[in-house]
């Protein structure tokens, strides 16, 4: 099996050096490059190709959103999944990172066991989001100013049952619990996952519950 690589942007040389002992240590996981600032970060990634970049949300330069927006909207870097490390628990930027495209965050004292899980996760095309951090997303996403004239978005070519699924993201139930509501199995869940994620242009599941609030399908509150 071919080891995940990782490139680390943090503008804290010290933590990129532990971050980058503790992940080249770990067998299956290799660091490919480090950054200092966002700017890098996005020259690296572009240049290097990773499979994630761990990405600290304020760097000179470049801050993390903007380095992370511009990793996931090039087509070069489309493949590129990012996983964001903040500071604190309910940071006012992490929502904006989530927007931009990045597959989750951890916190920087996350213990090491659960930081090389989270790159395997993100790496795996999963979305980095237990539903207790999916119902902080939804939280969030109730506080961020929303225009007057706000036109839902559309869900056009989503059927019925997918619309059903959805919903269940947006309300922050995992694959598990929406299998138990609708009472079908995980595979099939799985199925309606994949081909909403395919018909909304979305990464993963973090995209999805955004979706479900932008097209009203729930409702803060």
């Amino acid at each position: 099996m071919t080891d995940v690589r990782v490139l680390i942007a943090d503008d804290q040389r010290l933590l990129r050096a532990s971050f980058a002992l503790l992940i080249g240590a770990t067998p299956g996981l290799e660091v490919v490059g480090e950054a200092g600032d966002g700017l890098q970060a996005v020259e690296q990634a572009t240049a290097l190709l990773p499979d994630v970049v761990l990405m600290d949300i304020r760097m000179p330069e470049l801050d993390g959103i903007e380095a992370t927006r511009r990793i996931c909207e090039e087509p070069a870097t489309a493949g590129v999944k990012v996983l964001i490390l903040t500071t604190f628990d309910l940071d006012a930027y992490v929502f904006s990172a989530l927007r931009s495209g990045a597959s989750g965050f951890l916190l920087k004292d996350t213990p090491p066991g659960d930081l090389l899980s989270a790159i395997r996760v993100v790496a795996g095309g999963e979305a980095l989001l237990a539903p207790s951090v999916t119902r902080r997303l939804i939280g969030e996403f109730a506080r961020q100013p929303q225009p007057r004239q706000r036109s839902p978005r559309s869900l056009n070519g989503i059927t019925a049952r997918e619309r059903e699924v959805l919903k269940l993201i947006g309300q922050g139930l995992s694959n598990t619990e929406i299998a138990e509501h609708l009472i079908v199995s995980m595979a099939t869940v799985k199925t309606h996952i994949g081909q909403l994620l395919a018909k909304l242009h979305a990464r993963d599941r973090a995209q999805l519950v955004i979706a479900a609030y932008e097209s009203d399908l729930v409702t803060v509150g």
